[in-house]
């Protein structure tokens, strides 16, 4: 007689589906950072965008090890929504290639619906990897009954009447304002 029993991901998820999921978008984010840290000047020419070489060689590290962090962590979840922010920040990207006149406008609209499309599978994964996290994120810490104050306000009230400044805070008596019109200097501010 045989007995099934529930298997786990490799990386403790119930769902293999999206396990395999995640790491397929590991793959695919190595291999589009080796694209873009090998053929940015080409990226960069076929999308209207010269002089850009070197963000697309940065953005191209990120994928990388984005991608090396998906496969090789326990859990990709955190991971995941790096690659996220990372779509942000080249959909962001992009769009500055819309502005002006630029003759590969098509390539870009092209290039943002694919990563518009990408961005979405790599949300659904990363939701998909937080609802079945083997540890949860823990909560939100409440700071809303605090003031900053290092005692309570109506103990506070006041406080900074009761400071005198050091001696040397002070201004000299020299640099004091006249509080009368004598050329003698008798008007001059007693000293605090």
């Amino acid at each position: 007689m045989r007995y099934e029993t529930e298997r786990t991901g490799r990386r403790g998820h119930p769902d293999s589906t999206t396990d395999a999921l995640a790491r397929g978008l590991g793959v695919f984010s190595i291999a589009l950072g080796l694209v873009e840290v090998v053929a940015a000047r080409s990226l960069t020419r076929a999308l209207g965008m010269q002089g850009n070489e070197t963000l697309v060689r940065l953005y191209g590290l990120r994928e990388i090890a984005k991608g090396v962090g998906i496969l090789a962590s326990n859990d990709p979840m955190p991971w995941m929504w790096g690659r996220v922010a990372g779509d942000a920040l080249d959909l962001a990207t992009l769009a500055t290639g819309l502005e002006g006149d630029n003759p590969k406008r098509d390539n870009v609209m092209l290039a943002l619906a694919s990563v518009a499309g990408v961005t979405a599978l790599d949300i659904y994964c990363a939701q998909t990897l937080s609802r079945e996290s083997p540890t949860p994120l823990p909560p939100m810490r409440d700071y809303s009954d605090r003031s900053g104050l290092p005692r309570p306000p109506k103990a506070m009230r006041g406080a900074a009447r009761d400071f005198e400044a050091p001696r040397d805070f002070r201004t000299p008596e020299a640099l004091r304002p006249w509080t009368s019109s004598r050329p003698d200097g008798a008007g001059r501010e007693q000293p605090a």
